[in-house]
């Protein structure tokens, strides 16, 4: 049976929460892969919106289950809201959702570390959301981190806290000026998250494994955007794991030959929160139409996004560098209306033709977009269920989408609600889904 690796190619906010709950229904296992609170899936659900920040979005389907790997970086006390807030609603999650028990976790003085460390930035802070995603992971890297297996020890927790600490509130006090932590509060805390997460707590990387071995398909759930991968996105200006799919392998503990496809979800222009270079950026009144028409404000932050034409290199490179088999296009119908649509399909930077992804495009003198126009359509895509339903124009921007990135498309997304989809002709997507 197919897996599947769900990315986001653009710089997070694509829509990935809306397509993960379509396809959970045709897959068994979710598993989350990278990562923390920083990420926000926004589902419409039984007529209620519902944002997930940290459990995948398969938990609002029946039966199916979730699992939140080694490589996401943990907020006890975020999952737990959330946890807590979809039992209310009855959605079960004990005995379907399981955590990794080699996650590391978020600890308060990450927060205290980040905020100092943005505020210190000034004028050239990252546009972090703050929740401590970056320190957490730096404390990895750096071997001095905490895992979710350590809360189930007092003893274990209690040492290694206390040794981080001695470091920390230093690094607090001397450059950063924030108040220190007390060791003791966050043993206490933590030593009861770590109750909690007990119950939650598995070997993952096993739990696939047998899944696998069972013949059930696995959909592997990235957050953020391509563009925001360590490795491969618009450093520094990026977050602090491996969003795209190769983080598949190191952040599940599963070989990369069990990865049977990659689809690629883009929107049908493009968005960006937070600091960075986005050569498409509009800061016009489209701009503002796009963001007002396709509610552009950030699920975990509320912030804004900064909105713009569709970036046709910064796609070309997402395919190449997930290895995409197929796009999904959302948000297609907050185009309605706006003509003409623009593509950009290459960059004159700093006065030369660049086809591709420059690596220093965020010290580049001048970035200025080439752009090509396509017609815009009358009426609306909204409502459609079938491609040949759809405005010539749509399928046609579409069509010069697909050409432009390398990348056939298997779905139109053309609405916020689950049965807003529109199934393309002629693409491999049959083929990935089970």
């Amino acid at each position: 049976m197919p897996n599947l690796a769900l990315v986001g190619t653009q710089w997070g906010d694509e829509g990935k929460g809306k397509i993960v709950d379509w396809l959970a229904e045709r897959f068994d296992v979710i598993a989350r892969y990278q990562g923390g609170n920083n990420a926000g899936h926004t589902v419409i659900y039984d007529g209620v919106k519902q944002v997930l920040h940290l459990v995948p979005s398969g938990i609002l389907r029946p039966g199916k289950e979730c699992i939140i790997g080694n490589g996401v970086v943990v907020d006890p006390e975020a999952l737990f809201k959330e946890i807590d807030r979809l039992e209310e609603q009855g959605i079960a999650t004990r005995g379907r959702l399981w955590v990794s028990d080699r996650a590391h976790l978020i600890l308060p003085y990450h927060h205290g570390i980040e905020l100092g460390s943005e505020q210190r930035r000034g004028e050239h802070a990252i546009g972090t959301t703050s929740r401590g995603i970056g320190p957490a992971y730096q404390d990895k890297m750096a071997r001095s981190g905490i895992r979710a297996i350590d809360c189930v020890d007092r003893d274990v927790l209690a040492r290694k806290v206390r040794a981080n600490l001695g470091v920390v509130n230093d690094l607090l006090h001397h450059l950063y000026d924030r108040p220190p932590f007390d060791a003791d509060e966050i043993i206490e805390q933590y030593t009861h998250w770590g109750e909690r997460l007990a119950e939650y707590l598995a070997d993952t990387s096993v739990r696939l494994h047998t899944a696998m071995g069972e013949g059930r398909n696995i959909l592997f759930e990235g957050a953020q955007g391509t563009h925001l991968d360590v490795d491969h996105g618009t450093y520094p200006f990026v977050t602090s794991s491996s969003a795209t799919a190769g983080g598949v392998s190191s952040g599940l503990g599963v070989g990369p030959n069990r990865v049977d496809g990659v689809l690629g979800v883009t929107k049908a222009y493009t968005t960006r929160v937070g600091s960075g270079p986005m050569p498409t950026q509009l800061d016009d009144e489209v701009g503002q139409q796009l963001r007002d028409v396709g509610q552009e404000y950030g699920a975990t932050t509320g912030r804004p996004r900064r909105c713009g034409w569709f970036d046709g290199v910064a796609a070309r490179y997402a395919v190449r560098v997930n290895g995409c088999d197929v796009f999904v296009v959302t948000k297609l119908d907050v185009l309605d209306s706006i003509d003409p649509l623009r593509i950009c399909v290459a960059y004159e930077v700093d006065g030369v033709r660049c086809e591709e992804m420059p690596a220093n495009i965020t010290s580049a003198t001048t970035i200025t977009p080439i752009y090509e126009d396509c017609p815009g359509w009358e009426g609306s895509v909204i409502g459609a269920r079938s491609p040949e339903e759809f405005p010539a124009e749509a399928r046609a921007y579409l069509a010069r989408i697909a050409e432009v990135s390398g990348c056939p498309i298997g779905i139109a997304s053309n609405g916020a609600d689950r049965e807003a989809i529109v199934m393309m002709p002629d693409s491999p997507l049959d083929v990935l889904v089970p």
